[in-house]
């Protein structure tokens, strides 16, 4: 995790374990556009695969979707300290949504393989980021604002949750969230045209 702050002000950035097992669950259903915001492919993609016959009984991809937008809401709403990791095998996380806790068990193993790879990759290059001053973009963000303004900043925490998706861009959760492709810090000028309107509006 990052820290990156002033008198009153924090922003952080990190990943989510939970929100990684999440979306691993989502792209190998196959479950496109799923949820609010519709965030776009994991990459390194995960293949999809067939669940009709496993989820037939209980509601089949309809009722796979519905399942899976509301625990995706409900982990937007705990980010980032209170997002429940699953408890396997009867995944009680996921009561009373049984398409997906059979997805979910189908390919739990998977899933925590591939999320620790994530984490493990991102734990990485956040090191690197560390080592080269990346993060100094947080800090002129908000004193940018400060000089248009003629002030200081009001007191706010930001919080960035990083995810490796394809598309390199961020979405906002209100108040005080972004969701974000873990390499859009890779292009300076394109991670500003996203967080400095957030940056602006808590400031």
């Amino acid at each position: 995790m990052h820290h990156t702050g002033g008198p009153g002000w924090r922003i952080t950035m990190d990943t989510c374990t939970p929100m990684l097992m999440a979306l691993y669950f989502r792209d190998v259903a196959g479950l496109l556009g799923a949820g609010t915001p519709s965030l776009s492919q994991v990459a390194p993609a995960v293949r999809s695969a067939d669940h009709s016959l496993l989820i037939s009984g209980v509601g089949g991809d309809d009722a796979l979707r519905g399942q899976w937008e509301y625990w995706w809401s409900q982990l937007l709403q705990a980010i980032p300290d209170h997002a429940p990791s699953l408890s396997p095998p009867d995944f009680p996380e996921l009561a009373g949504m049984p398409a997906l806790q059979r997805v979910a068990h189908a390919h739990f193993g998977s899933a925590v393989s591939w999320s620790r790879e994530q984490a493990q990759v991102y734990s990485s290059m956040a090191a690197q980021r560390e080592t080269m001053g990346a993060h100094k973009i947080l800090a002129d963000l908000v004193q940018n604002r400060e000089m248009e303004l003629g002030r200081s900043s009001r007191d706010f925490t930001l919080i960035i949750v990083e995810v490796p998706l394809a598309e390199p861009r961020a979405w906002f959760i209100e108040p005080n969230r972004l969701i974000m492709s873990s390499h859009l810090l890779d292009d300076p000028d394109n991670f500003r045209s996203y967080v400095q309107p957030v940056v602006n509006l808590l400031v």
